[in-house]
């Protein structure tokens, strides 16, 4: 569909989305424009009240309506932020559970990014689209040095199965690994640091950067390095939900923190031929056998192993018949790594691997090596500080030490440029019966986890923007 033809800030016209209308879409419906995003991409004409709303108002007698007090031991936020942030709790709430309504997949998410621009746009600051209208860079404050924060805009293509009054409204669309939480969080920052702002309190400048195609390969980062999102940037943050840890606490971890996560797939050739005679053929089968068993075993050989190296198929594909060797077949699989270098060295090193394993059973092989996302390496410096912007903002020991995740993350594209850091925001609900993870059908967060993650993202702001190490 045509740039021109999308409704991007035209949200969709459910029971659903009318329940969570509020006095805030009569405030978007007045007719207030995007000015900056109009110079960097098209907008919507629609001013009907239902396409503009930002689903502002939890629904009646949800328990999260408002935020928690700052938790024992935390430091104030400058600025009245706090009472600020309370005061905000409930429309916070709401806009994730439209977001997580109204999810949009990879590359999609022109209605998900128009949202947020607006929202941007009345607290008073000036928003850009991205070139494709799926995205949102926003600048706050004056200064050289810029500190940035990211968050991701897209869901999953998968059904949500959850009983709740926000459940997504688009088939086979979910907001499955929190998208919609990271989003509101970096919305609720960039709000709160305009109040900063317009009190001339705000000590340099920061930059929100809301991306698409997180879920997706190629996945959206390095668009969004293209368009220069990290012109000006000397550190970079970003926080993943974690259904592990409870709301309330945030995990934290220098060094290693994602693996990258390659994909590869092998194809082997050869005549076919009956099952009775496999000395005159290229046993087929046999040998896939030997490249999914042997590869990776030599693979652990010949790569040190604090690389962090995990190589798992997950398809094999051969022949039809009882009786017949088949004349093709394939195996694909995963390639996760840990260590940077490792990762670069090993598209050249596997596939030599497959080839002389391949080599002594008379097929013939053709690798397909796709890169996914390099690691994620947290900086020394970033990752101090984000720990210590942590405690301040949630008190010292509701900081814990954040495990190694073998699964892939695009924000490693960030910092392969600038240093910068990821932490994990505690999501899980203390005591609740019903352990959520990512990416399942059914997964939710404790909404309490939106206030911490402000918090802990307001306080990282104004620490790197006090650290003159980057």
């Amino acid at each position: 569909m045509p740039p021109g033809d999308r409704s991007y800030q035209g949200f969709r016209d459910s029971p659903l989305s009318r329940q969570h209308a509020n006095d805030v879409a009569q405030r978007h419906g007045n007719g207030s424009r995007l000015s900056r995003v109009a110079e960097t991409g098209p907008h919507p004409e629609s001013d009907r009240e239902f396409d503009v709303t930002t689903a502002m108002t939890a629904p009646e007698g949800a328990e999260t309506a408002s935020f928690p007090a700052p938790p024992p031991g935390a430091e104030p936020l400058p600025g009245q932020l706090d009472r600020w942030l309370a005061s905000r709790g409930a429309e916070l709430v709401a806009i994730r559970r439209h977001i997580h309504a109204h999810p949009e997949p990879s590359n999609a998410e022109f209605e998900t990014a128009a949202l947020v621009a607006r929202e941007l746009a009345v607290a008073g600051l000036s928003p850009q689209l991205l070139p494709r209208g799926n995205g949102v860079i926003c600048d706050i404050g004056q200064g050289d040095r810029v500190v940035a924060f990211r968050a991701d805009l897209d869901a999953l293509p998968l059904h949500d199965t959850k009983d709740v009054p926000y459940r997504s409204t688009v088939e086979k669309v979910a907001h499955a690994c929190g998208h919609d939480v990271h989003t509101t969080v970096l919305l609720g920052l960039g709000l709160a640091l305009a109040q900063l702002n317009e009190r001339g309190e705000l000590p340099g400048r920061v930059r929100l950067i809301f991306q698409p195609a997180e879920e997706y390969v190629p996945s959206g980062a390095p668009e969004v390095i293209a368009a220069g999102a990290l012109k000006d940037v000397v550190a970079i943050y970003a926080l993943h939900c974690y259904p592990q840890l409870p709301a309330g606490l945030v995990g934290v971890r220098s060094g290693p923190f994602t693996a990258a996560a390659d994909t590869i797939r092998v194809r082997l050739t050869g005549p076919g031929g009956h099952t009775a005679r496999p000395h005159l053929t290229a046993d087929l089968v046999h040998a896939l056998g030997r490249v999914i068993v042997d590869v990776p075993a030599l693979l652990d050989r010949r790569v040190d192993p604090r690389a962090g190296v995990s190589m798992v198929w997950g398809a094999v594909k051969a022949g039809e018949a009882f009786n017949a060797i088949p004349g093709e077949g394939e195996v694909l699989g995963t390639v996760r790594i840990l260590n940077r270098d490792a990762w670069r060295s090993a598209p050249e090193l596997i596939t030599r691997l497959i080839r002389d394993v391949v080599a002594a059973t008379g097929a013939e092989a053709e690798v397909q090596y796709n890169r996914g996302v390099p690691p994620v390496i947290n900086d020394r410096m970033a990752s101090a500080v984000i720990a210590g912007a942590a405690g301040a903002a949630l008190g010292a020991d509701r900081v814990v030490e954040a495990e190694i995740s073998m699964g892939g993350e695009d924000f490693a594209f960030y910092l392969e440029q600038v240093p910068g850091a990821m932490i994990r925001l505690g999501t899980g609900t203390p005591g609740a019966e019903t352990k959520f993870d990512l990416h399942q059908s059914n997964f939710d967060v404790d909404e309490r986890c939106i206030g911490y993650g402000v918090r802990v993202m307001v306080h990282t702001a104004l620490a790197a923007l006090a650290t003159g190490s980057f």
